[in-house]
């Protein structure tokens, strides 16, 4: 799809930095994007250069920020591009730079996003057990209940919304209660600097010393062993002193493998919960809610916009924003009228599936969002009615979209042997021949699952 912005290929890689900037943490921003020089856009070959004076931030961006990168280019440009990033350029003062070891030691601040408060965060079905959870937390004091409390799920639904909102909350209304929240990166990041730089009792006060500490994506943390070890005894003393943590992570505790068993056993301890891809209300809802903050007026015509989104996209609340953003950014650089039809032809190359993998876990996503149900027990042993169905819909679009082998599939569903899979195929290509809502179920799956 090509591009209609009037802008110069340099404005529009300044317009990727600031949605960057507003989505990110600033020390995440200050230290791996900030740094990125802008060579190229080849916008035909859909390939943007960069260029970085260091390998390892190139790895570092390759494998934890390049999402970040192409959903804010995405939203700029309204197709992916691929980012190309190599070493090529010396500092821009020209004088030599610092050594990592050489840099003083410091501490990173709450770095808050302001959009993300809990008037902000649409409740619904999939997420208000977590919402209520973390409004308690909010309150105060912490609770045996619900401490450390544990947030789960797939990516872009919600959870650092939710832990930005507790920390907005205690700001507001409690100042004096001392609130800390970060990723399991800086974490990772400081307890690296103290050591290096011998600081480990600044390191030690300023963890250990406050009211709610709140860490995003604690899986991140596996294999970390100094780390682990670290938190382990940071915990213990939050813990027992009677003071809140809040973790949130892509999967529940017990499916965290290579993590100190004394450490997940303490992840454990308080409140678990998860949070689902929203339902279509509830898409609609959050579409409503974005439009509603941009000042847009939410007429009929972006209802349809609406509709038609929240159809495409179903398991992803990033996503689902993106789209709209880019919708947005599209009609106010051409000055053109929202429209359903205009949505259409921006987002045609978002939704275009040429290059799109289906895969079992599209299918797993796709099929626990439209049942309503966890893609953790659609691979567990339950054998509920509201479980194995759906499981078994799973199996047999996994047969029908892909050429993984049965043996394979099993496997992705729980360690299950091959001849459940054939049971499950023969089971629901028998059924789709006489029950017609079913048969619907299956083309409407079909149908999400192609053209997201």
């Amino acid at each position: 799809m090509e591009s209609t912005f009037d802008l110069s290929e340099k404005e529009k890689w300044n317009l990727v930095l600031q949605k960057i900037k507003a989505d990110s943490m600033p020390a995440i921003y200050s230290t791996w994007i900030k740094p990125l020089r802008f060579i190229s856009a080849d916008e035909q070959n859909k390939e943007i250069r960069l260029t970085t004076n260091s390998t390892l931030s190139i790895g570092i961006l390759r494998n934890r920020y390049m999402p970040i990168i192409k959903q804010a280019v995405l939203e700029v440009y309204g197709f992916d591009m691929e980012i190309i990033v190599s070493q090529g350029y010396e500092p821009e003062n020209g004088g030599e730079s610092e050594k990592q070891s050489d840099l003083p030691y410091q501490f990173e601040e709450n770095a808050l996003n302001p959009r993300y408060n809990f008037d902000t965060f649409v409740v619904g079905s999939n997420n208000e057990l977590a919402y209520a959870a973390c409004r308690a937390v909010a309150k105060g004091p912490a609770s045996v209940n619900s401490n450390p409390l544990f947030i789960y799920g797939n990516s872009g639904l919600g959870k650092t919304h939710l832990m930005n909102a507790i920390g907005h909350y205690v700001q507001q209304n409690d100042p004096a209660r001392r609130v800390l929240y970060l990723s399991s990166e800086t974490f990772t990041n400081e307890l690296v600097n103290a050591l290096q730089s011998h600081e480990m009792d600044r390191f030690r006060e300023k963890y250990r010393n406050i009211d709610i500490l709140m860490i995003d994506d604690i899986q991140f943390i596996e294999k970390k062993e100094s780390t682990q070890t670290e938190l382990f005894h940071t915990f213990n003393t939050l813990y027992e002193t009677n003071r809140q943590i809040v973790f949130t992570s892509d999967r529940p505790p017990k499916d965290i493998s290579t993590i100190d068993q004394r450490l997940k056993s303490r992840f454990e301890w308080g409140l678990s919960v998860d949070i689902q891809p929203p339902d279509f209300e509830t898409r609609v809802a959050i579409l409503k809610n974005k439009a509603e903050m941009e000042d847009i007026e939410v007429n009929d015509e972006m209802l349809e916009i609406f509709y038609f989104i929240a159809e495409k996209i179903t398991t992803n609340i990033r996503e689902l924003e993106g789209a709209l953003n880019t919708v947005i950014a599209h009609a106010n650089l051409t000055n053109k009228p929202l429209t359903r039809k205009m949505a259409g032809e921006v987002l045609k190359g978002v939704f275009n599936t040429k290059d799109r993998t289906v895969d079992i876990p599209l299918i797993k996503n796709t099929v626990c969002a439209y049942y309503n149900i966890n893609v953790q027990d659609m691979d567990s042993s339950k054998r509920t009615k509201n479980l194995a169905h759906p499981r078994q819909i799973a199996m047999y679009l996994c047969r029908e979209l892909t050429d993984t082998s049965l043996p394979k599939i099993g496997k992705n569903f729980g360690n299950r042997d091959h001849t459940t899979v054939i049971h499950a195929c023969e089971k629901i290509s028998k059924e789709i021949k006489t029950d017609e809502e079913l048969k619907k179920d299956i083309e409407k799956l079909k149908s999400s699952i192609m053209d997201i």
